[in-house]
């Protein structure tokens, strides 16, 4: 097995006057085993909370409701004793930034090894043979010599490959991966994403990808899911999604995207405004702002999610 179910799921923080501020809110979708499900978006949109809350590993102040259901577990009810060992174990994730997220004070093998030795008990030497297999699987030179070295030794692309290996390395049944190809180059990036697949088919692991790129969701996943303001506002296959994209927000996003076509403009299209901080989320669709389609109606309530053959949209217009 290897499913991960959302439903209803909401994440809020509780300000200092003791006001709840939604920051994701009724989101639904599953991870189907052995399959790549992506989440698009914005910086601020709910992509990388709504994976937090799943491994929950959210700050004390956060609120969490709805369900979260892994192979018949319900995560958000476990015991913390229980959640931890799953962590690492069955439920891996490659966190968006692998400098701040390895610790620079130890080296990139004793932090691989880590999960080794905790959840499989591996001795110090077993655990070093293990990583440095990981470390050329996940195509890093040298691995043996690798495995002394600092963060801040290596690339970046170097250290996210350091990521995944700690990921990899108790054989997760579902794989998180928060923007595990920012800020590096196209190369580097197509590497990645050749490196994910190949474990991904190896393992038969799941894996919610979390990105800005559309060409990355067009390259890797089978699901996509849109989201802004913290409301999953489009979801279906990469097919229809990308090529009919039937959300305002969807649209604005693909056309925004650099294609043969954009590159005949003397500027890309963009979406007008920027997502609404936490606590300023306006009434009605929270997109309707930025719309350039907007009715009376999507100032007034939040529309209903339409779906039709497993595509589904929040707006009033789809």
């Amino acid at each position: 097995m290897g499913q991960l179910d959302i439903q209803g799921l909401g994440v809020a923080f509780e300000d200092g006057d003791g006001r709840l501020l939604p920051a994701v809110q009724d989101v639904s979708f599953s991870v189907k085993e052995a399959c790549v499900t992506c989440l698009v978006g914005e910086s601020g949109c709910g992509k990388s909370l709504t994976a937090k809350a799943c491994m929950r590993l959210l700050p004390a102040q956060a609120r969490v409701a709805g369900a979260v259901s892994f192979d018949g577990l319900d995560l958000l009810s476990l015991p913390e004793r229980r959640m931890r060992s799953l962590r690492g174990r069955e439920l891996a994730m490659i966190f968006q930034e692998p400098m701040t997220a390895l610790n620079p004070v130890l080296t990139v093998g004793f932090q691989a090894a880590e999960p080794l030795r905790t959840h499989l008990g591996l001795s110090k030497r077993e655990a070093r043979e293990r990583v440095v297999e990981l470390f050329r699987q996940v195509n890093i030179p040298s691995p043996e010599a690798r495995f002394d070295v600092y963060p801040h030794e290596l690339s970046g692309g170097m250290r996210q490959r350091v990521m995944i290996a700690m990921a990899l390395a108790c054989g997760p049944k579902v794989l998180l991966a928060d923007e595990p190809t920012t800020a590096l180059d196209p190369t580097i990036q197509g590497q990645i994403l050749s490196i994910l697949q190949e474990q991904r088919e190896q393992r038969g692991m799941s894996v919610l990808l979390i990105t800005h790129d559309l060409g990355v969701v067009a390259q890797t996943a089978g699901m996509v899911g849109v989201m802004y303001a913290g409301r999953l506002v489009e979801f279906g296959t990469v097919r229809d999604v990308l090529l009919s994209p039937r959300h305002p927000y969807t649209q604005g996003l693909m056309a925004s995207a650099p294609s043969k076509d954009a590159m005949l403009l003397k500027r890309l299209p963009a979406i007008a405004g920027t997502v609404p901080p936490l606590g300023k989320i306006p009434q009605g669709c929270p997109f309707h702002p930025r719309c350039p389609s907007a009715a009376p109606a999507c100032r007034e309530a939040l529309p209903p999610e339409r779906e039709d053959g497993g595509h589904r949209t929040l707006c009033w217009q789809a």
